[in-house]
């Protein structure tokens, strides 16, 4: 019987978008139903790709090509914004099923770690699923305009190590934006699009904070892991796992965080400012490895 492990590396292996968002809210159903038992087989080594695989309908530039969404003001900017929040999505189908694939078996996870990012790849096949439709009612479709694949070059780099992968990918991008889509929101709807803005507002916007939680989450459970568990209310821990998070994001992420925090969001997912705020502030002694993705 097939393995989760197997099952998430078939995603992987889709390369049109909305077939890789069936097949994996149909897989994250198996898996929750229990008709997938088995996370992974011990006795197999599975290939994890270094690029799923992807059609090149979508034309790709570097983020710096980008050209600029807009503040919402025209239809052009809208199908902008909702073709680029799109594109992340289908990215962040990609890397919910990556991380399982990738790093379950060989970190030895418990369960509960595979069904939170099952959880997650779930809810982004669902998210893609709703703007590239959403964004079909505007008169556009996914793949009309030119996207960057900022999000994977990070996944590259921290493909070797959990840790840094959870801090970038699951804490840093994933937090980034819940500071945006505040803003976000306002503007599709100072733009007249009331139907987008209530589509992030009351669907993707208070699922990204779960995703962000996954992130913090298993963060703090590698650290307490290797340093002996404990309670990860003890505060001397816990102020050893946010040193921990600073020292990783500053080896793996090139320059600092990007302020104003949605703080209210953040402290939902599960961490305070202690988290981020000293990492707004460049630290000029430290090598970043990591490009910046936006």
């Amino acid at each position: 019987m097939e393995s989760l492990v197997e099952a998430a590396l078939r995603v992987l292996n889709t390369a049109d978008p909305f077939e890789k968002a069936r097949l994996g809210d149909s897989v994250a159903s198996e898996w929750m139903q229990g008709t997938i038992t088995r996370a992974y087989d011990p006795s197999m080594d599975l290939v994890v790709p270094d690029r799923p695989a992807r059609l090149g309908d979508v034309k790709l530039v570097t983020p710096s090509q980008m050209p600029k969404l807009g503040r919402g003001g025209s239809l052009q900017s809208r199908q902008a914004i909702v073709h680029s929040l799109a594109h992340t999505e289908s990215w962040a189908i990609d890397l919910s099923w990556d991380i399982i694939a990738r790093f379950g078996k060989q970190e030895a996870m418990p369960k509960e770690f595979f069904t939170d990012f099952v959880k997650v790849a779930q809810d982004e096949g669902r998210h893609f699923t709703l703007l590239a439709s959403r964004l079909e009612e505007m008169g556009s479709f996914y793949g009309a305009l030119p996207a960057h694949d900022g999000l994977w070059d990070s996944a590259t780099a921290t493909s070797d190590d959990l840790l840094a992968r959870l801090a970038v990918e699951h804490c840093v991008h994933e937090a980034r934006g819940l500071d945006v889509l505040p803003t976000t929101i306002a503007r599709l709807r100072n733009g007249g699009d009331d139907k987008t803005a209530e589509l992030l507002e009351s669907v993707v916007y208070p699922e990204e904070i779960t995703h962000c939680t996954a992130g913090v989450k298993w963060f703090k459970y590698l650290c307490l892991r290797s340093m002996g568990n404990g309670s990860p209310s003890d505060q001397n821990k816990e102020n050893q796992v946010i040193e921990k998070f600073h020292q990783v994001v500053r080896m793996h992420f090139r320059g600092p965080l990007k302020p104003p925090f949605n703080e209210e969001a953040r402290k939902a997912a599960g961490f305070g400012p202690q988290w981020y705020q000293p990492l707004s502030v460049k630290d000029t002694k430290t090598t970043a490895t990591t490009a910046l993705s936006a």
